[in-house]
């Protein structure tokens, strides 16, 4: 195997040593503290009980007073041109289609690949590195490399005829061949017929899908790399549940068992009994409970804040978002939820947890309330391949073109950096505590996911922000306007909770969904007779 040397876009030196040249994303504020710490652990539903929690404990997990979570793990890439030598021989055929012919050549194309993924690097919205571009004539020749193990994903370039094999990687495989971008790749004659139906008239080859060919398009190629780094960080994530795991109106244990199954998530459980003591010596630390009012503060006097509910309450939810943040960096994790949030946890907050989430997830952690692990992956998948903050809501019933989506819990900064208006208002079934309503620009574009009760299909909806009312209902609420037909809308949602994020996602968490057996249900895609 030969290689072509190149420069990256930044080195990251979390993966020194590995030639890996990466864009690491930053810490959400600029700070990093996730330091692997073991606990005291017994077998429960979905994962383990975290016990020999203190207050001194978590709080001397981080030097920070008010953590902030690190970022999302960057996806690793291998790029491999394939290549073909020919050599002239007379009056026959000797070369196949295609315009690398050379050693000359071969190295230009590696340098201009080396070049198109600099740049995408500097420009991606997600972590992202590459290791050295290989030049073979097979594409077997990288098998059992050390760069084929360290990798995410496998870019193919196939300007060779020798690409069959890739698909025994074990790895997620992208083809890239070139048309107009030139020279003109061999594979973009081939690949379907040769390597994707392997002579036959049917996709013959399991893991590699049409979808996974890329022609010319570096932009194409860069939203299969979001959706691949959203999954790779959504698979094996590790989640705090205070209560434990749940699936809403499911059998306990059913919901937390499967998604284990198929994402393998780490749930691990806080019970509310440790909580309430954790709750109890925060409460007693002075220090902690004045930075938690400093913090209130300085939330209130925001510009466009206003405060409709007890003080006390607003108080009460930074000590509480300030407890969740040092569990959270003592369990080395940034997604936290609650089991028991329309009750349990009043009694021992003293607040509600509503205004608790949605400061968590405004600096960028991953905060649900209800354990809802019907809905929680694909508030995790979307997140981590967005970057941004998730809405994880009630919907209602589609008429008119119209759906509202409710809950109390709304991120205020569903773009990952603006701050929307607000009122601090009570949890609307309690009528205690305090719960953010903000109000949501109009007209802003929406992705919606309703995952079904059996992980085997997620329906997806686009739609945009018609208004934010303010109804008898759970205090954060928007009119999300679709174009699609009522009756299509009301017959194809399954399960209950819905996931919302801004902008339009839908591609990357079709392209995910796939790897890990769901169906991705479109119905912006579904033919309108």
């Amino acid at each position: 195997m030969s290689t072509e040397s190149q420069t990256g876009c930044g080195h990251n030196e979390e993966h020194a040593g590995c030639n890996c040249h990466c864009c690491p994303e930053p810490p959400v504020g600029g700070m990093t503290e996730m330091t692997r710490r073991s606990f005291l652990a017994t077998a429960a539903v979905g994962g383990a009980i975290l016990t020999g929690l203190t207050w001194a404990r978590v709080m001397a997990a981080s030097v920070s007073e008010v953590p902030m979570p690190g970022p999302r793990k960057p996806l690793n890439i291998f790029p491999v041109l394939v290549c073909d030598r020919p050599q002239r021989r007379p009056m026959t055929s000797w070369r196949n289609w295609g315009g690398i012919e050379t050693a000359e050549q071969a190295a230009d194309e590696a340098a201009r690949i080396r070049r198109e993924l600099t740049e995408i690097c500097q420009k991606a919205d997600f972590p992202v590195g590459f290791s050295e571009v290989a030049v073979v004539g097979n594409v077997t020749d990288v098998a059992g490399s050390a760069e084929l193990q360290a990798a995410d994903v496998v870019i193919v370039y196939g300007a060779g005829a020798a690409v069959n094999g890739c698909q025994d990687f074990k790895k997620d495989v992208i083809l890239f061949q070139r048309h107009r971008s030139g020279p003109v790749y061999l594979q973009y004659e081939i690949i379907s017929p040769r390597f994707l139906r392997q002579h036959t008239d049917t996709a013959a080859v399991q893991h590699i899908r049409f979808d996974d060919v890329v022609t010319d398009s570096t932009d194409e190629l860069t939203w299969r790399l979001r959706a691949l780094c959203g999954l790779k960080n959504t698979r094996g994530q590790k989640i705090l549940c205070i209560g434990g795991p749940a699936g809403w109106a499911q059998p306990e244990g059913v919901i937390p068992n499967l998604v284990r199954e198929v994402w393998n998530l780490d749930m691990q459980t806080v019970t509310y009994e440790d909580l309430g003591k954790l709750i109890l010596e925060a409460r007693a630390d002075t220090d902690a409970v004045a930075l938690a009012r400093k913090r209130a503060g300085a939330y209130l006097g925001a510009g466009a804040t206003k405060l409709e509910t007890k003080r006390e309450y607003v108080d009460n939810c930074f000590l509480l978002d300030q407890v969740f943040r040092k569990l959270m960096v003592e369990a080395d994790c940034r997604a936290i939820t609650i089991n028991g949030c329309m009750g349990t946890i009043m009694p021992q907050a003293l607040t509600s947890a509503c205004l608790t989430l949605s400061t968590l997830n405004d600096d960028g952690w991953l905060a649900f309330c209800e354990s809802d692990f019907v809905v929680i992956p694909s508030g995790l998948l979307m997140a981590n391949i967005t970057g941004k903050p998730v809405f994880l809501n009630d919907p209602t019933y589609p008429h008119d073109g119209v759906i509202t989506l409710a809950h109390c819990t709304g991120p205020r900064k569903m773009d990952g950096k603006t701050t929307q208006p607000a009122r601090i208002v009570t949890h609307f079934e309690s009528d205690y505590g305090a719960a953010p309503k903000a109000e949501w620009p109009k007209g802003q574009v929406l992705t919606n996911i309703a995952p079904d009760f059996k992980s085997k299909r997620w329906m997806g909806l686009l739609g945009e922000v018609e208004s934010s009312p303010f109804l008898p209902i759970c205090r954060d609420q928007i009119d999300v306007r679709y174009t699609v037909p009522d009756q299509l809308v009301a017959e194809r949602m399954p399960g209950f909770h819905w996931m919302t994020a801004y902008g339009d996602h839908r591609k990357e968490l079709g392209y995910a969904l796939r790897r890990v057996g769901i169906e991705w249900d479109d119905l912006n895609a579904v033919p309108i007779a």
